[in-house]
């Protein structure tokens, strides 16, 4: 008898709104002191001027307010992001993986790359991390150009870079997001037999999506993945999830699952966990 291969899943997701509570543009707009930024997004949204996602880009390259923007203050907006609870322990179980597969982890969103790496530090490696990609002069620190924005069919290219490279098989692709600049990569993940999930009630996204999970928890994603695509009974699943100190208290299992967790030790990704 031959042992079965280990099975290699590539699980990419969005950042603003999926793995954070708010936009990182109207985080950064409210470092400066700007007002209107949803405003402006949706008035760019209207007349299709660019991808979905990349608003935030053109308005620091174009939008007079934000020509102001430096480096310093991407990092800044970063450290003030608010991020879901339990992306350490999302990211250890990514890394341990299990007897029968194992994951790696990326993120992949339009918001500035300084931005992401800034709120995930200590959490996810910077080389996991593609954000858009400014270019700054180095003598005044204003952006002079924007080299990449992975936002619409440029969430796609970055899927399938990351494949070719990983060695992942286009089946084996998971993808989670929360809005319309996810639909592109979404479809694209489906149709080529991956598994994607929405994180909120997004309706266009919703009809997309393999499977919906309307939660304040990272961890929570674990659920259809562990559920659906790797079919570990409920059992399974509710103790992994309290070996991270994390209680399903409530799972509402269908197409949306709707899913409580509490927090019952903090997890530290040094160690199993560690009493609060």
């Amino acid at each position: 008898m031959t042992d079965t291969p280990i099975k290699h899943y590539l699980l990419a997701s969005d950042f603003d709104q999926t793995l954070s509570f708010k936009d990182s543009g109207l985080v950064l707009s409210e470092l400066l002191g700007i007002s209107g930024f949803e405003e402006r997004v949706a008035g760019l949204a209207r007349i299709n001027l660019v991808q979905q996602g990349g608003e935030l880009a053109y308005l620091i390259r174009h939008d007079p307010e934000f020509r102001g923007v430096r480096r310093e203050h991407l990092i800044e907006a970063g450290r003030r992001v608010r991020l879901k609870s339990a992306i350490p322990a999302l990211t250890d179980f990514m890394e341990r993986g299990t007897d029968r597969c194992r994951f790696s982890f990326y993120v992949i969103s339009a918001a500035p790359r300084e931005i992401v790496i800034s709120a995930l530090e200590g959490v996810i490696p910077p080389e996991h991390i593609y954000g858009t990609e400014l270019e700054f002069d180095a003598r005044s620190g204003e952006v002079r150009a924007i080299k990449r924005v992975p936002a619409g069919y440029g969430k796609v290219a970055v899927i399938e870079e990351l494949g070719s490279r990983l060695g992942v098989t286009p089946d084996r692709v998971i993808y989670v997001g929360d809005g319309s600049s996810d639909i592109h990569v979404m479809l694209h993940v489906n149709n080529h037999d991956g598994f994607t999930i929405a994180v909120s009630e997004n309706k266009q996204l919703a009809r997309i999506a393999r499977s919906t999970v309307i939660s304040e928890n990272a961890f929570s994603i674990m659920v259809p993945i562990l559920d659906q695509l790797l079919h570990w009974r409920t059992g399974d699943i509710r103790n992994l999830f309290e070996s991270y100190g994390l209680t399903l208290n409530e799972w509402e299992k269908d197409r949306t699952d709707r899913v409580k967790i509490s927090e019952i030790l903090a997890f530290d990704s040094r160690a199993e966990a560690v009493a609060v």
